[in-house]
């Protein structure tokens, strides 16, 4: 069984921050369960592109309100607490937080930690991942040997 908390995580390496974001890394590929949770914030007042063009996402939201405005069609989602949406078909979008959004978020296939988005807004594919947790395994493999 695995049990954390976000008290726990914050201000770890599981606790990833950006300009416009941070994201606690609740569940990781390390741990075995085929998808990632991940605690974000987005800041209020900011507007994030983002793009997962290599992984599905399901996000909850727990506190704040905000908006999702998918690219190109221009249609728009309010979010509010006990909001869900998904984007199961890579959607390219806007997250926009009129205050602090808290959103719970799961990905598949999951992140393996530390990934943030790049200059499209994307995540890096599945295979890049592995590949960064195989090195990061055998560095610290090497650093503990």
């Amino acid at each position: 069984m695995i049990v954390r908390t976000l008290k726990e995580i914050i201000d770890t390496p599981r606790d990833i921050k950006a300009q416009n974001w941070c994201s606690r890394r609740l569940l990781l590929q390390e741990d075995g369960m085929g998808f990632s949770m991940h605690h974000t914030v987005i800041y209020a007042g900011t507007q994030t592109r983002i793009w997962y063009q290599h992984h599905l996402e399901g996000v909850y939201c727990v506190e704040g309100v905000g908006s999702v405005e998918l690219i190109p069609s221009g249609e728009i989602f309010r979010i509010e607490p006990g909001t869900l949406y998904a984007l199961n078909k890579n959607d390219e979008h806007w997250l926009r937080a009129e205050t602090d959004l808290h959103l719970i978020c799961t990905f598949n296939p999951p992140l393996v930690g530390d990934e943030t988005h790049d200059e499209n807004g994307v995540y890096a594919p599945a295979t890049e991942i592995a590949k960064a947790a195989v090195a990061r395994q055998a560095k610290t493999g090497a650093a503990q040997a």
